[in-house]
């Protein structure tokens, strides 16, 4: 579903302010794949994601989503296989529009619009299914303002509006860090549910070492812009933060030391 082949990528080439952000990078993921993505502070994770997204284009390899090579492609030609979900609740919905109006907004991304009708019955009783799911009280809610939710409501939202069209590839962007503890383990577990249900095949950028052990069927580590481990399988649910943190030691050569995953 998703096959990147010997990436490169550099940002200010030939300033003082150059950084090579991944180096030789390559991962297949099969269809149903749920991939967690870790590693310290600007080991390249977010990178990756914004290069198969289509933001950042490309010094040298290339891309293929669902057997498509996509390098080339513009962003805004990439977004019909792709959802996604970003690290800040406000970035996924419209706030001055209703609950309903996002979700149309999304079941219709890329179809041509005419003058008809915007919202059937028939669509509404679907969103009040679809939001019952959630358990949030929110399919009692489909006038109401998107602005007036809170952050995990509307990262909610923006999750099922990011699946609603079963995309080919799913990328999650620290999508549970601005939320407080109990917030971010309801919506994981809604990300868990949604990519089981639909069979998504995604990838997910965490910060948390023992959320990129508890979701997904793989772990992948970086540093310094390239994949150090690929753990998956068997080998992954035996895994702790204690021989997370060996292995990279091994595999890097360094002490890990970004605070903002120890602490969490």
């Amino acid at each position: 579903m998703l096959k990147v082949e010997g990436l490169y990528k550099m940002f200010n080439p030939g300033t003082v302010n150059q950084k090579i952000a991944l180096r030789d990078v390559s991962i297949q993921m099969e269809e149903g794949d749920f991939v967690t993505l870790i590693g310290g502070n600007g080991a390249g994770k977010s990178t990756l994601l914004n290069c198969v997204a289509g933001v950042y284009g490309v010094d040298k390899g290339t891309i293929s989503i669902a057997g498509t090579d996509v390098t080339k492609l513009p962003e805004h030609k990439r977004a019909k296989m792709l959802g996604r979900v970003f690290q800040d609740p406000m970035m996924g919905t419209a706030s001055d529009m209703i609950l309903e109006e996002n979700l149309a907004l999304a079941l219709r991304r890329g179809q041509p619009r005419g003058l008809k009708w915007g919202i059937t019955n028939k669509e509404r009783e679907t969103y009040r299914q679809m939001l019952s799911h959630l358990d949030l009280g929110l399919e009692d809610r489909l006038h109401t303002k998107v602005g007036l939710l809170s952050g995990g409501q509307r990262q909610a939202i923006t999750l099922l509006m990011a699946t609603i069209n079963r995309p080919k590839l799913l990328l999650l962007d620290e999508h549970t860090a601005a939320l407080d503890p109990k917030t971010a383990e309801r919506v994981l577990s809604m990300t868990d549910q949604l990519i089981e249900e639909n069979n998504l095949t995604a990838m997910m950028v965490t910060h948390n070492m023992r959320d990129a052990i508890k979701h997904g069927n793989r772990l992948i580590m970086m540093h310094d812009g390239r994949i150090i481990l690929d753990i998956k399988g068997e080998e992954k649910k035996k895994l702790t933060v204690e021989s997370i943190l060996k292995r990279f030691g091994r595999a890097s050569g360094e002490e890990f030391t970004y605070d903002r995953t120890l602490l969490s």
